[in-house]
């Protein structure tokens, strides 16, 4: 069986007007990865990333630590879900839960949490909103057809999202949305879900891993956005 490495991207910008871009820190995350995949002599075969700026940043951030020069395959099934317009849909219900101006990562993501639910169980107007919940996990099982088709090749790497990286652990584990969204709150920066898989199945075999930041020296930068 095939290799599969599901890579959340690096921290992102969070509270700029541009979230979409890594940070400093999220561009040393990816670094750091790819030189722990050099160390340990993982020669990756692919590179899959969503059409995002932190994704495409965090897979040349390891490429960059590899010293590999490939380029990378890009699919938007492995985009994340659009938690903006979520975010809208779900205040424009109760507005009374707005935000205020300098919220705090941990406020935004007890919001996104209760939108996330909400979403989940079709309680938000669809016309606010590019697609459904069961549109976003068929789309993630798209993607996971997309891998399969070239299984056999070597080590595959793919760099995504939090929501996305949880939807897929749903299709390959059988959980519900509930226990999607509690996923989606705890998966750090940089780190990967291990899997094998092959045409017909995919397994996994660890989650959330973060070895490259696991020293004394990093644990500072073990971030969640």
């Amino acid at each position: 069986m095939t290799e599969l490495f599901l890579v959340r991207h690096g921290q992102a910008s969070f509270g700029a007007k541009n979230y979409d871009k890594l940070s400093p820190l999220g561009h040393q995350q990816s670094r750091w990865l790819g030189e722990y995949f050099s160390e340990r002599q993982t020669d990756i075969a692919q590179i899959w990333t969503g059409t995002l700026v932190r994704h495409q940043e965090t897979a040349q951030g390891i490429l960059d630590g590899t010293s590999q020069t490939f380029r990378p395959r890009v699919d938007a099934s492995f985009n994340e879900f659009d938690f903006q317009s979520i975010g809208r849909a779900y205040l424009k219900l109760f507005p009374q839960e707005v935000l205020p101006t300098a919220a705090t990562p941990a406020e935004f993501y007890r919001l996104l949490k209760k939108a996330m639910l909400a979403w989940s169980n079709n309680e938000l107007e669809s016309a606010d909103i590019p697609e459904s919940w069961g549109d976003f996990e068929r789309r993630v099982r798209y993607s996971i057809e997309l891998l399969q088709k070239d299984a056999g090749q070597g080590p595959v790497l793919v760099v995504s999202s939090g929501g996305a990286i949880a939807m897929l652990l749903s299709v390959v584990l059988g959980l519900n949305a509930a226990q999607v969204i509690e996923l989606n709150m705890q998966i750090r920066n940089t780190s990967f879900s291990h899997f094998y898989f092959n045409q017909h199945n995919i397994r996994l075999s660890s989650f959330n891993n973060v070895p490259h930041l696991d020293t004394l020296e990093r644990l500072s930068s073990i971030t969640f956005s």
